[in-house]
C-alpha cells in the first residue's frame, strides 16, 4: 500500500492523537455550552449566536492560514493554534460574563459543532498527505476521521458525570471545570506538535503556499458546494441537537451525551466502511449514496412520535451521513496538483466555516419558536441539493486512482 518511512509514521501518528485529544473536548463542549449559558440566564436564541461567533471566528482564522501564513512553518502554526485553544478553555472556565465569554469564542478554538472546523484543519490535512503515499491516502483520512469522531463520542459520553455530582461540588463549576479540561488538552496537543520529527516533514518546513493554479477551477466549486452542506450542517450541530433533545423528549444531559455516543462510534465505523466501497464505486459515488439516505432520515425525525424513535433515525443517519468525510478531504487531495494541496484545503475549510457559521443563530431562533426541529428538516433538504449538485459536476472528475489524471 505504499511505503512510509518511521519519521512519517511517527509524525502520523501525533496527528491523529491531536485530532482524537481536541474532538474529546468538542464532544463535550457541544453538549456543556448550551447548559452553562442557560446557567447564565441565556435562551437557545443567544446559546445559535454564540456558537455563530466561534464559527466565524474560526473561518477567520483559516482565511489567515490560507491566504497570508504561507511565510511560517506548519509546525509554527500547529504551536500557534495549540496555544490559543488552551487560552480559550482557561477563559472559559474562569469567567462568567458574556461580553469576554463573546470576544473569546470568536478569537478561540471553541468547536460547538459536531465536526472539526477550526484551524487546525487545513494544516493537519497538509501535513498529513505530506506524510503518507497516495495508496494510503483515504485510510489515512479515514483513521484521523475516526480519531475525530471516536474522541467527540467519549467527550459526549463524559458529561454522564453532570448528573450523577456529589451534593458538595455545585453544578455551574463543575462544567466550568470541563472548560478548565480543554485548556490542559491545549497544552497537551501542543507538546505533541513541539515533539513533531522536522524529518518527517519531508522538503524544509518552510512554507504553506498560498496559491492555486491549473486546479482552481475544481476548487472553486467543490468550495461552493461544500458551503452548502456546510451551511445545512450548521442547522444540526451538536448543541443544536442537544437543545432540540432537551425540549421536545426532555432528555437529561446524560441521555443526550449516551446519544451522542452511540452515534459517534456508528459514524467512526462507517470511515472504514466508506475506504472500502469507495475503493469500489469510487469517492463521488461514495459520498452522495451514503449521503442521501441518510438526510432523508435527518428530516424524518422530526416527525418521531417520542423519543425512541428519534433516536432511532438519529442513529441509523450517523451510520450513513458522515462516510463523505474522509472521502471528500481524500477527492480534495487527490485532484489538485502537490504545490496546491495546502491551499486547496484552507480554501474548501474557510467557505465551509463561513457557511456554517450563518445557521447556528438562525436554528436556535427557531427552537425558540417551537421544538418541532424545523431545523433537522431544513438541513435535510438543503443537504439533498448538495448530494444532487456533487453528482452532475464531478461524477466525471476521477482521481488518479479511479483513472483520472495524476496529480
Amino acid at each position: 500500500m505504499g511505503e512510509i518511512s518511521p519519521a512519517a509514521q511517527a509524525g502520523a501518528g501525533r496527528v491523529y492523537a491531536s485530532r482524537g485529544l481536541r474532538a474529546f473536548c468538542d464532544g463535550f463542549t457541544a453538549i456543556v455550552l448550551p447548559l452553562y449559558l442557560f446557567s447564565l440566564g441565556f435562551d437557545a436564541m443567544m446559546v445559535g449566536i454564540l456558537a455563530t461567533a466561534t464559527l466565524l471566528g474560526s473561518a477567520a482564522l483559516t482565511v489567515a492560514v490560507g491566504l497570508h501564513a504561507y511565510r511560517y512553518a506548519l509546525r509554527s502554526l500547529l504551536l500557534g493554534a495549540s496555544l490559543l485553544m488552551a487560552v480559550t478553555g482557561l477563559v472559559f472556565g474562569t469567567v462568567d460574563s458574556l461580553v469576554p465569554l463573546f470576544i473569546v469564542a470568536a478569537a478561540g478554538t471553541l468547536n460547538p459543532s459536531s465536526g472539526d472546523v477550526s484551524v487546525f484543519v487545513p494544516l493537519e490535512h497538509s501535513l498529513l498527505t505530506r506524510l503518507v503515499p497516495a495508496a494510503r491516502r483515504t485510510l489515512s483520512f479515514a483513521i484521523y476521521s475516526a480519531m475525530g469522531t471516536g474522541g467527540a463520542a467519549l467527550g459526549a459520553l463524559s458529561v454522564g458525570v453532570l448528573d450523577h455530582l456529589p451534593a458538595w461540588l455545585d453544578r455551574h463549576e463543575a462544567i466550568q471545570g470541563y472548560f478548565l479540561v480543554y485548556g490542559a488538552v491545549g497544552l497537551v496537543v501542543l507538546l505533541l506538535y513541539r515533539g513533531l520529527p522536522r524529518e518527517a516533514l519531508g522538503q524544509g518546513d518552510v512554507a504553506i503556499r498560498g496559491a492555486l493554479g491549473p486546479s482552481r477551477r475544481h476548487v472553486m466549486r467543490l468550495a461552493a458546494l461544500f458551503s452548502v452542506d456546510a451551511f445545512a450542517g450548521g442547522f444540526v450541530m451538536n448543541t443544536l441537537v442537544a437543545i432540540w433533545l432537551f425540549a421536545r423528549f426532555g432528555l437529561s444531559a446524560s441521555e443526550t451525551g449516551a446519544i451522542f455516543f452511540a452515534t459517534g462510534l456508528c459514524s467512526a465505523a462507517s470511515y472504514f466502511v466508506a475506504t472500502w466501497i469507495a475503493g469500489r464505486i469510487g469517492l463521488i459515488n461514495t459520498m452522495v449514496f451514503s449521503h442521501l439516505p441518510a438526510n432523508v432520515l435527518l428530516i424524518l425525525a422530526p416527525f418521531a412520535p417520542d423519543a425512541g424513535w428519534a433516536v432511532a433515525a438519529l442513529v441509523a443517519r450517523s451510520l450513513l451521513s458522515q462516510m463523505d468525510v474522509p472521502t471528500r478531504t481524500s477527492y480534495v487531495m487527490a485532484i489538485v496538483t502537490p504545490a496546491e494541496r495546502p491551499a486547496a484545503s484552507s480554501f474548501t475549510s474557510v467557505p465551509r466555516s463561513l457557511a456554517s457559521a450563518l445557521a447556528p443563530a438562525i436554528g436556535g431562533w427557531l427552537l425558540t419558536l417551537s421544538p418541532f426541529g424545523w431545523p433537522l428538516v431544513i438541513a435535510g433538504g438543503l443537504k439533498i441539493a448538495y448530494d444532487l449538485g456533487l453528482l452532475v459536476m464531478f461524477a466525471r472528475v476521477r482521481p488518479p486512482e479511479e483513472g483520472g489524471p495524476g496529480s
